[in-house]
C-alpha cells in the first residue's frame, strides 16, 4: 500500500525548481518578464497553505490553497492556478492522502486539463496527458478508453507532442513542454507551457526516485 505525500514538501521543491529557472522564464514572457517571479511566489503561498493545513485532508489543504492564492496574488497565472487548486480539491474529495500513484491526476488538475463537469462522461486530452505523465514514473494510471464522447484531435495533438519531441532527442521536460502546449489550460502561451512542464516535471522527479528507493 502506497504511503501518503505530503503536500507541502512537494510545493516546497517545485518552489526551489521555480526559483532556480525564475530568470529564463522572465526572459521567456515577452509581455511582462515577470512570469518567473508571479511563479515562485504562487508557489510559495501554496507551500505555505499546504503547511498552515498540514494534517488536513487533501482537498481541505487544495481548496485552502485555492482560496489563499486568490486573497494573496492578483496575475493571470495565479487566477488560473487557484482555479487548478480547485479543481484538484474536488478530484481529491473523500481521500485521506495523496499517494504517488495519484500525481498525475493532481498534475492534470492543476494544469487545466480537467474539467470536472466532463469528468465522468467525456474523456478529454488529459486523459491521455495523465497516461503520459504515469508512464513516465511507471505508475498504473487508467488508459483512456475508446469510445463515445472521447475528442480524437485532441489526444492526437497531446500524444504526438510528445512523442516527436522524444523521437527527436528531448528529454522527459523537452517532451512535456510539447504536450502540454498542446493540451492544457496552462499552456495556451510558451511562457506558461513551460513552467506548467517545470511544475509536472518537478512532481514526477520526486515520486520517481520515492518508487527506486
Amino acid at each position: 500500500m502506497s504511503q501518503g505525500l505530503d503536500l507541502s514538501s512537494l510545493f516546497q521543491a517545485v518552489t526551489k525548481t521555480l526559483s532556480q529557472n525564475k530568470e529564463s522564464l522572465n526572459q521567456a514572457d515577452e509581455y511582462n518578464h515577470d512570469h518567473g517571479d508571479n511563479m515562485v511566489e504562487i508557489f510559495r503561498v501554496i507551500t505555505e497553505a499546504m503547511e498552515t493545513k498540514r494534517g488536513a485532508d487533501p482537498a481541505d489543504q487544495l481548496a485552502y490553497a485555492s482560496e489563499l492564492l486568490r486573497s494573496r496574488t492578483k496575475s493571470g497565472s495565479a487566477e488560473m492556478y487557484a482555479q487548478g487548486l480547485s479543481r484538484a480539491a474536488q478530484e481529491f474529495q473523500g481521500r485521506k492522502d495523496v499517494t504517488p500513484e495519484a500525481i498525475p491526476s493532481l498534475i492534470q488538475a492543476m494544469l487545466g486539463t480537467q474539467q470536472p463537469a466532463q469528468k465522468q462522461s467525456q474523456p478529454s486530452s488529459g486523459d491521455l496527458l495523465g497516461s503520459l505523465l504515469g508512464s513516465l514514473v511507471g505508475s498504473q494510471t487508467q488508459q483512456p478508453q475508446q469510445d463515445e464522447g472521447l475528442d480524437l484531435g485532441d489526444l492526437l495533438n497531446a500524444g504526438m507532442a510528445f512523442l516527436s519531441a522524444k523521437q527527436q532527442g528531448g528529454d522527459n521536460l523537452e517532451a512535456l513542454i510539447n504536450a502540454i502546449s498542446s493540451s492544457t489550460q496552462t499552456g495556451q502561451r510558451p511562457y506558461r507551457a513551460q513552467s506548467g512542464a517545470l511544475v509536472a516535471n518537478t512532481l514526477l522527479q520526486l515520486i520517481s526516485r520515492m518508487g527506486n528507493r
